[in-house]
């Protein structure tokens, strides 16, 4: 595995979304690729939790809250 593919699956990886044997092969070239790799890889997570932590939540408007709560009082199973 060229490096170039090596980052593009290390950024795959650090989000889990590598199968398991596309894992496997990415385990070997980071073997491979030793310090440079895990050096990378770090950077990787570094920017994957920085992303993470930049995600302002979204204020939920009354509206939707009121129909998901219709949404629930409908599927409520009966007791009796």
């Amino acid at each position: 595995m060229s490096y170039e593919e090596f980052q593009n699956r290390a950024r795959l990886y650090v989000i889990g979304a590598l199968e398991p044997e596309e894992t496997e092969d990415f385990e070997d070239a980071r073997k491979d690729y030793g310090q440079q790799a895990e050096d990378f890889i770090g950077e990787c997570y570094n920017l994957h939790e920085a992303f993470a932590l930049s995600l302002q939540p979204v204020k939920t408007s009354d509206g939707l809250k009121n129909r998901l709560m219709a949404m629930v009082r409908e599927k409520k199973p009966s007791l009796g």
